[in-house]
């Protein structure tokens, strides 16, 4: 099957996927669901290309068995995380703007664009499973998955540092600063924009993979200025105490090294303030 029919089929799997999460939703009054639908969505447009693309078969296969592992853990991670805490706070104030007509409106405002953004960063599994060429795996693939497995590194082990230290009762109220999150404020983050690029290597394997480009740079926009890292600091800044000392010394995206407290007096060392989410 050619790109285009690659696409046709994924738009519409994807919009009977999230016309079933909407439908759930109207029935819960919750539409938080559609956070878990996220990663899965991926999952379905990956099969896609690999049950119906005409390339490389051990490329469609490893594309499929990336994105399944990514995605499948992901929403199994917003599942639990999110269970029995009602609904989002981001959906419940856009319920609390628009009354009664949010459940017809979230339809096109939540499902729709859900499905449409994962239609369009989804695109470089496409392209590559489409391509005929080359019939074999090589050298772009080789670092495409490595830099998967970097990034899936960094958001799996940073999730579950984030679950580990929520879970403890004297931690409450603090800012989380050991483990990768001394590194960088945001390694969950980083590391789901790393594996996207990861993602787009293993597409630029084929002719026209270097075409997608815009997937992983709207995946790292949406993540480093949209809905990620300013969304969750806005509220982090406002009820967390000793956040600002450890926004001062911690990397906010990219790993690195915190910076030294400046001068006496100057804050406490790494890793001694109160942590955080």
């Amino acid at each position: 099957m050619g790109l285009p029919a690659l696409i046709a089929l994924s738009a519409i799997l994807l919009a009977l996927f999230f016309f079933a999460g909407w439908r759930h939703s109207l029935v819960r009054r919750d539409v938080s669901g559609v956070d878990v639908q996220w990663g899965l969505a991926f999952v379905l447009i990956a099969a896609v290309g690999a049950l119906a693309g005409g390339g490389a078969p051990a490329r469609r296969v490893l594309l499929l068995l990336l994105v399944a592992i990514w995605g499948v853990r992901l929403a199994l991670h917003i599942h639990r995380r999110a269970r029995g805490r009602g609904e989002d706070p981001r959906y419940a104030a856009m319920r609390a703007r628009q009354g009664e007509r949010f459940g017809r409106v979230s339809l096109g405002t939540v499902f729709g664009l859900q499905g449409a953004l994962a239609l369009f960063i989804g695109l470089p599994f496409l392209v590559a499973a489409a391509a005929p060429e080359p019939r074999t795996l090589g050298a772009w693939d080789a670092a495409g998955a490595t830099l998967w497995a970097v990034g899936f590194l960094f958001e799996a082990v940073g999730d579950a540092q984030l679950a580990r230290f929520r879970a403890d009762p004297a931690q409450r109220g603090r800012v989380l600063d050991s483990g990768l999150w001394r590194y960088t404020r945001h390694p969950n983050y980083f590391g789901d924009a790393t594996l996207w690029w990861g993602y787009y290597l293993v597409a630029c394997a084929t002719p026209w993979g270097w075409a997608t480009a815009a997937s992983p740079l709207l995946m790292t926009f949406l993540l480093r200025r949209v809905s990620g890292v300013p969304l969750l600091e806005r509220g982090l800044a406002a009820t967390r105490p000793g956040y600002a000392e450890y926004v001062a010394r911690t990397s906010p995206f990219f790993p690195w090294f915190p910076k030294r407290p400046q001068g006496r007096g100057g804050g406490a060392a790494p890793g001694t303030d109160p942590a955080h989410r």
